[in-house]
């Protein structure tokens, strides 16, 4: 007799093998990782175009007042802008 897999744990045995592939991503609601994604920032050149800087600042902003989660989406923004935008070696001179 073979095994059948019932619809919700089939899709519960695709959802963990698709997520093994990538390696676990701990991510918190707390000031440290507001941090951790700055720093993260900081190593991409692109951090210092815009809309990368301003939304950077905003998350800063927000997550030293107290409002992390909020801090968090802006600063998840930021680096996924950061990552996004070509990086060009002329435009680091200019202002």
């Amino acid at each position: 007799m073979s095994p059948v897999l019932t619809a919700p744990a089939l899709l519960l045995a695709l959802v963990v093998s698709a997520s093994a592939d990538q390696g676990p991503r701990v991510t918190s609601d707390s000031p440290e990782y507001c941090t951790s994604l700055l720093t993260r920032l900081a190593s991409l050149p692109a951090a210092r175009q815009e809309p990368s800087r301003s939304l950077a600042a905003e998350g800063e902003k927000l997550c030293g007042n107290g409002h992390v989660r909020t801090g968090i989406a802006k600063l998840r923004r930021a680096v996924r802008a950061a990552q996004s935008t070509p990086w060009v070696e002329g435009m680091a001179s200019r202002p």
